[in-house]
């Protein structure tokens, strides 16, 4: 991206725990670390969208990401700034100087997919803009890179060793960007939050403010497939979608008609492969050679 073009931001991070005190089954009184959840209302231009219950980690990447996978903004070169006040719980997103037909066809755009509010089954209750098929009718997906067995692995090993909010506190989930390598995974972003959909939305910001192409990465969460994360995923280009939880009927639905390659109940050596299955390549067990 041209660096006159990326928008400025603030970088306004809330504590992600706090300590309170409860009481154990022996009766004891014992410091615990709780998860944190922070109202946060969006705005464009003036105009409000919607407010977020977020654990606050990454509060300017969820903004450009919920704009992102919402389709209310089409481009990160529309948006000027991302502005994070936790004074007022709110984040401004102010758009670049348009033509004044150009505004009104933005605004226009805008009202239209608002009008249908879709409420997912996202943890707090998501809230999916327009037609939720609309766009993906128009997704494809690359069907030239492959998910091998040894990159799955590794990419769960790499989850288990990461240090997680969820450990210490409990009551989030997390989404990671991967690498997709040969036998190996690097995590590139994790992110973790109140709801899986605010952790999707973040990495999907983040990708869109630094170009990150998604046609060969892994996308990783800890929370269940749902129709939601089958699109957000797909929406961000990326092939392989891997849960360590279950999924629905919708989301498989949706997988099976985008031809996404998904994986759920990933824990240890242990998984599911439910879709696309072109794109997964298994190991080939000595004792099947014999």
């Amino acid at each position: 991206m041209n660096p006159r073009q990326r928008p400025a931001i603030t970088h306004a991070s809330r504590p992600l725990t706090f300590d309170v005190e409860a009481i154990n089954e022996r009766g004891e009184m014992v410091p615990t670390a709780i998860a944190g959840e922070n109202p946060l209302t969006l705005y464009v231009d003036k105009r409000e969208i919607v407010t977020l219950m977020t654990l606050g980690q990454a509060p300017e990447a969820l903004a450009l990401g919920y704009l992102r996978n919402q389709r209310l903004l089409q481009s990160i070169e529309e948006i000027a700034a991302v502005q994070v006040d936790w004074e007022t719980d709110s984040v401004v997103v102010t758009t670049r100087k348009a033509t004044d037909a150009q505004a009104r066809a933005r605004a226009a755009g805008m009202a239209d997919k608002m009008k249908k509010r879709t409420v997912t089954t996202g943890c707090g209750q998501g809230t999916v803009f327009g037609d939720l098929m609309q766009e993906i009718d128009k997704v494809s997906l690359r069907d030239d890179v492959r998910l091998s067995e040894a990159t799955l692995y590794a990419l769960m090993e790499q989850v288990r060793k990461h240090e997680t909010i969820y450990k210490s506190a409990g009551a989030v989930h997390g989404c990671a960007l991967a690498t997709n390598e040969d036998g190996a995974s690097r995590i590139l972003s994790f992110v973790e939050d109140v709801g899986r959909h605010n952790a999707v939305d973040a990495i999907a910001g983040q990708m869109w403010l630094e170009d990150i192409d998604g046609s060969d990465k892994i996308f990783y969460t800890t929370g269940r497939l749902t129709s939601e994360m089958v699109i957000k995923a797909a929406q961000m280009a990326i092939p392989f979608l891997v849960s360590r939880s279950g999924l629905t009927q919708m989301g498989h639905s949706i997988a099976q008609k985008i031809g996404i390659t998904m994986l759920g109940r990933a824990t240890g050596k242990h998984y599911l492969l439910f879709t696309g299955r072109q794109r997964f390549v298994r190991s080939v067990s000595p004792t099947l050679i014999a």
